[in-house]
C-alpha cells in the first residue's frame, strides 16, 4: 500500500482514533479485497476497541458493514 495515501477531509474523532482508523484500514486493504469484507473487518475492531456500535462505510461503490 506505499502508492496510496488516506486522506481524512472529515472528522469527529480524535487525532489518536482517525490514526487507529487509517492503520485499521490498511490491515483491512491487506487482508481483504472485497469493499464490504473491509467494512466488516474495520467495524468489528473499533466495536472491540471503542464499543459498539460503529458503522464502516469503503470505496466507491460504498461497501458498508
Amino acid at each position: 500500500m506505499s502508492d496510496k495515501k488516506a486522506v481524512i477531509k472529515n472528522a469527529d474523532m480524535s487525532d489518536e482514533m482517525q490514526q487507529d482508523a487509517v492503520d485499521c484500514a490498511m490491515q483491512a486493504m491487506e487482508k481483504y479485497n472485497i469493499e464490504k469484507d473491509i467494512a466488516a473487518f474495520v467495524k468489528k475492531e473499533f466495536d472491540k476497541k471503542y464499543n459498539p456500535t460503529w458503522h464502516c462505510i469503503v470505496g466507491r461503490n460504498f461497501g458498508s458493514y
